[in-house]
Formats: structure tokens, sequence, C-alpha cells
């Protein structure tokens, strides 16, 4: 057993998705980076996607009742087109190319959340596009969220509803993402026992986030965590 791999897996995926479970993004931004020291981007891309499945079995079951469903149609075959595109750019794209878009990725998002999340109107053919941008970087680097937000903020008005909506967004390209990835032979037996061995690290991770939500000054930790995901964006792009 390769203790070194199980190291920097458990820190990845207790950092992602602690961050996660505290702020209620950015979890695979920050495990990403941390997988790449030791992992090549598509191996990254195979475990994040497994916990991100563990996640959204729990996170679906919750709020299933206010999922609007009619959302998760109109962008399920969309989302299916931009993840079949990006895991084929991830299997053929040179490594270092890939590293340093994910770096500006993670600069530009951070640029998002810290001008305020600006609001953009999208038409039927806008939020079709987003639907394959977001397809797209999920199936690239696992975070298609942000434009995901876009897409499903010019559809749905209810916090509580939009919330939902996001999980079964995420729920759903979670499920595609990983028979597309094992089908594109990304993803192996072996990712899915390194993963089931850390699996009670996740759930660690999500049991104390869900303690410090109650705990800490969420204003700060988030100003952190964009000062953190700055960092790795300019060292991935460097």
């Amino acid at each position: 057993m390769d203790y070194n791999l199980l190291i920097l897996l458990g820190t990845a995926i207790f950092c992602g998705f602690f961050v996660q479970t505290v702020v209620g993004f950015a979890g695979s931004l920050i495990a990403l980076p941390i997988l790449l020291i030791g992992l090549r981007l598509p191996d990254a891309i195979a475990y994040i996607s497994i916990f991100y499945l563990f996640s959204s079995i729990s996170l679906v079951y919750k709020e299933w009742k206010y999922i609007d469903k009619n959302v998760i149609k109109k962008l399920s075959i969309t989302s299916i087109i931009g993840i079949i595109i990006g895991i084929t750019v991830l299997t053929f794209s040179q490594p270092i190319l890939l590293k340093k878009a994910l770096g500006v990725f993670i600069l530009l998002y951070v640029a998002y959340v810290g001008l305020g999340k600006i609001d953009i109107k999208l038409g039927s053919k806008g939020t079709v596009l987003f639907g394959v941008l977001g397809g797209f970087f999920a199936g690239v680097f696992s975070t298609g969220g942000p434009l995901y937000v876009i897409a499903v903020k010019n559809t749905v008005e209810d916090v509580k509803i939009f919330r939902a909506t996001m999980i079964g967004v995420l729920a759903l390209v979670t499920t595609v993402r990983l028979p597309t990835l094992a089908v594109g032979g990304l993803l192996n037996g072996g990712h899915l026992k390194m993963s089931l061995i850390i699996f009670p690290v996740f759930i660690l991770a999500q049991f104390l986030g869900g303690y410090f939500f109650r705990k800490i000054d969420e204003l700060f930790f988030k100003k952190v965590l964009l000062g953190l995901l700055c960092f790795s964006g300019i060292a991935l792009f460097f």
C-alpha cells in the first residue's frame, strides 16, 4: 500500500470537504491543488468525483422535495454534452496546459466571488451555453459549480429551492461524470479501493465542518479561503 498517497489523499479530501461543509463552495478547488502535488490531474479528478458522489447521495436524500426537477431536466442534456467534451480534453490534453488553465479558472473564481457574485441575466440560449460550460469544467476540473449557480439563479428565486436545486444539478453532474471517467479509462478499481480506505476521513471532515459552521466567523473564514485560493491559482499558473 502506498502510504504517501494515503496521506496526500486524506489531507486533500479532509481540507476540501471541510471547507465545502463550512462555506458551501470551493471544496474541489481546495482539494485539487493539494492532490496535484503528487498525482496526475486525471487521477485527482477521479478521486474528487468519487467523494462528490458520496456527498451527493446524502444531500439529495435530504433536499429531494425542494429540488426543482424542471431545471434538472433543462440542464441534463447540455451538461452531459459538456462533461463528455471536458473529459475528452482531460484525456488528451497536455498536463502542464491543464494546470495553467486550472490556475486561471481559480483566479477567475476568486474574482467572481470577491466581487460579490455579479448577477448575469441569461435567456434560454444563455442557459444552454452555461449548461454546456458547466458540464465542460465539471469534466475537466470537477469545478462547474459557479457556472451552474448563474444558470440556476436565472430560473429559481426562492433561496431554499435554489440551494436544493444546485445540490440536484451537481449530483446529476457527478453521476454522469463517474461512468464517463470509467469509460475513458480515467477511473478504475484502484481509485475506488483507496477512496473506501479514506472514507472515514471524509466523514470526519463533514462532521467537523458542520460543527465549526456554527462556531466560526464565516465572513472572516471566506476571506482567508479566497486568499488561499488566490495563492494556489497563481502557483498553478506559474
